[in-house]
């Protein structure tokens, strides 16, 4: 169990404690945070309080954040298209509404329980028993392609690369409204969005730094097919700086508009091309998945 301990400084007398605890910790959801207060896992002054309760001056505010639940990950046999396998890396090709690893809310059903079914024991233990062979992830509604560890050297090698951006990362999204010109640069640190947890912002004081290189494929009526090239691989990255200069993709309900004019299931996007130095080979391979069916029909729509 985690300890936090606060107390108001005069620029947070008055506000409500939950917006102030949402402000103070990154790590956790305000849903999460008002959940914490209703159980009385946050106390002021010694006493539980309700969540709309506004500080005082002075006022000593400990919070108890309670040991996360393991989650038990079963296999499960879930089909998997597969780019490319060996002994190191399993390169597949994500659908589209599956969740990368187990979490609250999806036990089950993830990319983990599969490639858990097809590699029985050969992945990577580094990211512990809930995220095995997991190295980087994609949204749950982008498809494409995603590199899983078999084994540790792997997971270090790949992630050193990662680290280092030396990954080549190529998507494709269609944006709402015309981009006019033909190729561009988006640079703008994200991070946490300093009111809803839940999403990533702009965020230069408090986020890490960000390059999203861009290229206009087709130009429609009301909207815009392009690649991306990330130099940097932040959360939501495409979706936040194609939002920042009025582009957001198309269907992506967090950071564009809520309604979309076409039955889709999330943001357009899609992880076409991964490239990396090999872990084993150190030669540099790459490859690509099909743009899936619903994006291509989507293109037709179109024209």
């Amino acid at each position: 169990m985690d300890l936090l301990e606060y107390v108001v400084s005069t620029e947070y007398v008055g506000v409500r404690i939950d917006h102030f605890l949402s402000e103070k910790d990154s790590e956790h959801t305000r849903s999460f945070l008002q959940k914490l207060i209703a159980d009385g896992g946050v106390l002021v002054n010694g006493k539980p309080v309700k969540a709309n309760y506004k500080l005082r001056m002075d006022d000593h505010i400990t919070v108890e954040i309670p040991e996360p639940t393991e989650l038990e990950v079963l296999p499960e046999d879930i089909p998997l298209d597969i780019l490319y396998e060996d002994s190191d890396v399993l390169i597949v090709n994500k659908p589209k509404g599956m969740v990368v690893h187990p979490a609250p809310g999806h036990a089950s059903g993830t990319l983990v329980n599969a490639v858990m079914f097809h590699c029985k024991d050969d992945l990577s233990g580094i990211n512990g028993v809930i995220r095995p062979g997991i190295v980087h992830r994609i949204d749950m509604n982008t498809t494409g392609s995603l590199i899983v560890c078999k084994n540790d050297k792997a997971h270090q090698d790949i992630a050193e690369q990662i680290k280092e951006h030396t990954i080549h990362r190529v998507y494709q999204g269609i944006v709402i409204g015309r981009i006019t010109d033909d190729e561009g640069t988006i640079e703008g640190a994200i991070g946490r969005h300093p009111v809803d947890r839940k999403k990533m912002a702009i965020n230069e004081k408090n986020g890490k730094e960000a390059i999203t290189h861009y290229r206009v494929l087709k130009r429609f009526e009301r909207y815009t097919y392009m690649e991306f090239v990330l130099e940097t691989g932040r959360t939501h990255q495409i979706r936040v700086h194609m939002a920042s200069i009025g582009h957001p993709l198309l269907g992506d309900e967090v950071y564009g508009p809520a309604k979309c004019p076409f039955q889709l299931q999330g943001q357009s996007l899609h992880a076409k091309t991964i490239g990396f130095r090999h872990p084993s080979t150190g030669e540099y391979v790459e490859f690509s998945a099909p743009l899936p069916e619903y994006f291509t029909h989507l293109l037709e729509i179109l024209k």
